[in-house]
């Protein structure tokens, strides 16, 4: 009998609880999920379902086949993030990694995947003692969302010869929203997110002789700036798009001047047409950049990830709405959260599929800090004033959180199954 703490058939609500607390102590980075890969394998077992691992490298799947009907894909990711945590709680993570650059790392649930997982098993039970509906219900584990990544691998591996096509792919991604809401939007609801890492190369020296150099940091600087001038001066007013530099790296010592510069660049747009225009700005302006400068070698420029866009279907989620809101109350408890620059993958389970994508936010954050906030600019200033995702203080408040996130899930699943 594993050790781990499982969800089977005689699990109360504070086992729930008690795994949540659990995958938040212990989390894993992309595609070495092998202890949270475990727990939902050896959980889904216990509740009766056929499971699949190893698909993607760490992914789960588990299938309840009942008969005729629609199939049904709940997912969940699993991954954590390379982040220290500094929530203080008693049950913090203090795990330390390795991340894909070899760097010594902590690891945090700080994107609240652990969230997700303990309610896709929470989801499970339920719908496994429910008898009132008839279909494939597929209860997914996913690796590597965190790298845009874990979706595609899983469908490459043969997810869909293990466990049948979907007719719908339904999932959850808990924010700081204040708990007890859901946010739903139709359409463009995540950003396509594109990762670049740019080498600019100088020519190295001594500190005290620049007129003997080219200098790749002043080079990366000019860069940088002018980065900025994308958005505001390339990109309509009508339209989206973020670019941030999120690492700078160059130098060893004071007083020598590097051969080179890295940065590592993101990029977030809804309309394929942006970012093209975006891309095709990025890299003009660092080639010119680094020719202003003097450089001698042309810089280079590698794209290691990209996430597609997340599209809602808009009669996937008009017909997804009353159940949700059966959950939290009212439909006005399920707003449209509008389209979010942060990205996600989740959408290729249903672009492989030729299936529906309904994919919602959960409110995880206390509603304290909420009351009076009654316009969507009064909550968004709350927002921007508390720990959010991919935060080192990233906490969501486990109840009502775990309850509504069980709640939505199965609520959804069987609008969709017969």
């Amino acid at each position: 009998m594993s050790d781990k703490p499982l969800i089977t058939q005689d699990s109360s609500a504070e086992a729930l609880a008690e795994l949540y607390r659990d995958l938040h102590a212990n989390p894993e980075l992309s595609y070495a999920e092998s202890r949270t890969a475990a727990i939902v394998a050896e959980s889904l077992a216990a509740l009766g379902y056929e499971v699949h691992t190893g698909l993607g490298k760490t992914g789960v799947a588990g299938v309840l086949r009942r008969g005729d009907g629609p199939t049904v894909l709940v997912r969940a990711d699993m991954d954590g993030l390379p982040v220290t945590e500094a929530t203080g709680l008693p049950y913090a993570s203090a795990v330390r990694g390795v991340d894909p650059d070899g760097h010594d790392v902590g690891v945090m649930h700080a994107c609240g995947h652990d969230v997700h997982v303990t309610c896709l098993l929470g989801a499970a039970k339920a719908l496994a003692a429910d008898p009132s509906w008839s279909g494939t219900l597929v209860m997914l584990g996913q690796p590597a969302e965190e790298l845009g990544s874990g979706a595609a691998a899983m469908v490459a591996d043969g997810l869909y010869d293990k466990v049948g096509t979907p007719d719908v792919v339904l999932g959850q991604h808990v924010a700081p929203l204040p708990a007890g809401l859901i946010g739903l939007h139709a359409g463009a609801a995540f950003a396509t997110s594109d990762s670049l890492r740019v080498t600019l190369y100088g020519k190295g020296g001594h500190g005290s002789r620049p007129e003997t150099c080219i200098d790749p940091i002043v080079m990366a600087a000019a860069v940088v700036l002018r980065l900025q001038t994308i958005v505001s001066r390339e990109v309509a007013g009508g339209d989206t798009a973020v670019v941030t530099v999120g690492t700078l790296h160059a130098g060893t010592k004071v007083n020598i001047i590097p051969d080179t510069a890295v940065l590592e660049l993101n990029i977030r747009t809804y309309d394929p047409d942006v970012r093209e225009r975006v891309l095709a700005a990025v890299e003009r302006i660092i080639k010119a950049e680094a020719a202003a400068s003097g450089a001698t070698t042309e810089p280079t420029i590698e794209h290691p990830d990209h996430f597609p866009l997340l599209y809602n279907d808009p009669d996937g989620c008009a017909r997804t709405i009353p159940a949700l809101a059966s959950v939290v109350g009212s439909e006005q408890r399920v707003i449209d959260s509008g389209p979010v620059t942060g990205s996600e993958d989740v959408g290729e389970l249903a672009k492989a599929a030729g299936a529906p994508c309904v994919y919602w936010i959960l409110g995880g954050a206390d509603p304290v800090p909420f009351a009076g906030a009654t316009t969507p600019e009064a909550m968004l200033q709350v927002m921007g004033r508390i720990p959010s995702n991919h935060s080192s203080g990233y906490a969501p408040v486990i109840e009502p959180t775990l309850s509504i996130g069980v709640g939505a899930l199965v609520a959804a699943a069987k609008e969709w199954l017969a």
